[in-house]
C-alpha cells in the first residue's frame, strides 16, 4: 500500500464518528460506557476519575449527539443509568 492510498474505514471506526469531534472527557465517558454496559453518573465519575461536574458535562454532550441513552434506575429512582447507543 502506498502512502497516497486511503486507509479503508471499517465499521468500528464509523461507529465512533459521532464522538470524534466531542471533548476528551466525553470520549472517555463513551469508552467507559462501551466497556461497561450501564453505569450511573457517580459510577462513571469513579471509573473515569473525572469530577462529577465534568462527567455531567460529558453526558450532556453525548446525549446531544444522541450517542448515549438514559433511563431511571429501578433500584433508586433518584438515579439515572446511562448506556451507549452506538
Amino acid at each position: 500500500m502506498s502512502t497516497t492510498e486511503a486507509v479503508p474505514h471499517d465499521a468500528e471506526s464509523d461507529r465512533w464518528a459521532d464522538v470524534r469531534d466531542l471533548p476528551p472527557s466525553a470520549k472517555l465517558v463513551a469508552k467507559v460506557l462501551d466497556y461497561n454496559e450501564t453505569l450511573s453518573q457517580s459510577q462513571l465519575a469513579d471509573e473515569t476519575l473525572l469530577p462529577p461536574r465534568t462527567v455531567r458535562y460529558a453526558l450532556t454532550r453525548l446525549e446531544d449527539a444522541e450517542v448515549v441513552e438514559s433511563r431511571f434506575s429501578f433500584s433508586d429512582a433518584r438515579k439515572r443509568l446511562y448506556s451507549l447507543k452506538i
